[in-house]
Order: C-alpha cells, then structure tokens, then sequence
C-alpha cells in the first residue's frame, strides 16, 4: 500500500482541478480578449482593481458580497423571485464569476458585453417584497446595493485575506476605480471613498431581515458541494461572515465564528499556493502587451503564448 502524501505538483493540480470545475458552468468571458489587442479595458495594467481582483481571497469576498446583498430585503426578494440559484448554484456561481472577470479584465467591448448582458437579465426582474414595497433590479438603488455591496466585499476580503498590507490610498483608489463600473451598470448613490462605502452600506435605511433573505443566508451556509470542497467552502464562508459589519449581520440573522478570519487566512495563502494568480489578469497583461510582475506565479489562461 502506498502511503505517501501527495507531492507539491499533485496536490496543486487537485486544488487546480477543483476550482475550474466551480467555475466552468459559463463560457470563458474572455475567450476573445486577444482580439483587442492593446485595449487597457476599463481599468488597465496600473489599476489598483487589476491587483485586487487577482488574488484568491476574491473567493471570501464573493460569499461576503451574497451575505451583504440578502441584508436589502427587495433586493433579496428579487434573487428569491426570479433567480436560479436554488437548481443550478454552479451555474448562477459561474455566470457572476465571469461578469466579475469581464468587467474586471475584459477589453472595452467585452467589459460592455458583460454589462449588457447583465442588464438585460435585469430588465424582468419586478415584484413586491414581503413588506410589501415594490421593487426592480433596474432601479439605481437596487443596482447600488448590488454593486457596492460587491465592491466593499472584495475590498475587505483582499485587505483582510490579500498577501499585503494595502493603505487607506490604495483602498480609496480602488473605490474610486469601480465607480466607473457602477456608472456604466447607472447604479447610484456610488460612494468614492473606502469609508464612505462601507458607512453607505452599514447605515442604509432598507436593512432588514426577510423571508427571501433567510432562504438566501441558509442556502450560502450550506450549498450542495462535495467533501473536500464543502469543507472549504464552510471556512470561505465563516471567514466572509466574520468581516461583515455588525448591523448587516443582524439583519441576515448570522453570527460569526470565533477563529474564523485565522482559518480563512490559513486556507487562502494555501490556496494561493496551488493557484497562483488569476490567469484572467495573465490574459489581460498579454493583451496589453505588458510584463507579467516577477514573483508572481500565474496559471497560464488558454491561448496564451507565454
């Protein structure tokens, strides 16, 4: 019998092999990015949002943004309405994993591509909330809570998770980079400021518990994935629980598990370890013709020639 652990090379490709897996029930967002050559897309090879999003402790600010989003009851409402969430989670997984690396990485006509694509989803979605307020994914506020609610998370997740310190200026940079975004998506108020976003967020007058809400926070708690996956994933979500601020979490009905920012830390450097850096930001810095950073490890994206 043969005891011997995994080497190096084959416990990255496991941990390789299960991510992609997570994340191939969408088409690649960017599989025409070469097509462009030259195009910086919407935030370029010097953007504070090309670094933030490469890391692996987007996988916390991801399950942190979800929990935020259920705290607005009309948005929770209309996840619970008119998503798919409940039947096919690795597609819903998938389809915002490729609009996050779209409007991230993506060329101008693919960061707009993506765009539309979500706003088209968007336009049915209308209905009443259990409190009895209407409510509409194209509404600018709706779409506020959304999109900021995903901005403040991968902020946090990277300063709290990320693999350095980032100043007060390099938050507030990265704030005023996704606004950008938020335009484009005609989502408003759009705070500019890391502290404003997170104040905005914490202090908002919808906060609230809800039915839809509820059903959204015990789906995140336990989705259907398998053993060695689902144990990761139950530190990605306490550790997302852990750095929500207090008001939301009361809202959402959650309380975080003491310990829980350790552990997500232990899993993320060792997830880093085995994935290196997105291969969506190898792929733009490619198409922008533009040096990969020594030191930093990528998975090579498909079609690269580096």
């Amino acid at each position: 019998m043969n005891n011997r652990s995994p080497t190096p090379v084959t416990w990255r490709r496991r941990v390789t092999e299960a991510a992609v897996e997570l994340f191939s029930h969408a088409p690649d967002p960017l599989v025409n990015t070469f097509a462009h050559q030259g195009d910086p897309g919407l935030f370029g090879p010097t953007s504070t949002t090309w670094q933030v999003m490469s890391d692996c402790s987007t996988f916390i600010g991801g399950v942190r943004a979800l929990l935020v989003q259920a705290a607005h009851p009309e948005v929770a409402a209309g996840v619970g309405d008119h998503s798919s969430y409940r039947d096919d989670p690795l597609g819903r997984l998938s389809r915002t994993a490729a609009y996050v690396t779209a409007t991230a990485y993506g060329s101008l006509p693919e960061v707009d591509a993506a765009v539309s694509l979500v706003r088209r989803r968007h336009s049915p979605v209308l209905g009443t909330s259990h409190r009895g307020i209407t409510y509409s994914a194209a509404d600018p506020e709706m779409a506020a809570w959304v999109h900021n609610a995903l901005v403040d998370s991968f902020l946090v997740a990277h300063r709290t998770f990320g693999p350095q310190p980032m100043s007060d200026a390099q938050a507030n940079t990265y704030v005023a980079e996704q606004v950008r975004l938020g335009e484009r998506m005609e989502a408003a108020p759009l705070p500019t400021g890391a502290d404003e976003l997170s104040a905005w967020l914490a202090g908002h007058p919808s906060l609230g518990r809800s039915p839809a809400g509820d059903d959204a926070v015990a789906f995140l708690s336990g989705p259907p994935l398998s053993g060695p996956v689902r144990a990761a994933y139950r530190i990605i979500h306490d550790a997302a629980a852990a750095t929500v601020p207090r008001p939301i979490l009361e809202a959402i009905g959650v309380s975080p598990r003491r310990g829980a920012v350790s552990r997500g830390r232990l899993l993320v450097r060792g997830l880093r370890n085995a994935l290196g850096a997105s291969p969506a930001w190898a792929a733009a810095l490619e198409r922008c013709d533009e040096p990969r950073p020594a030191g930093v490890r990528f998975r090579n994206p498909p079609g690269s020639t580096r």
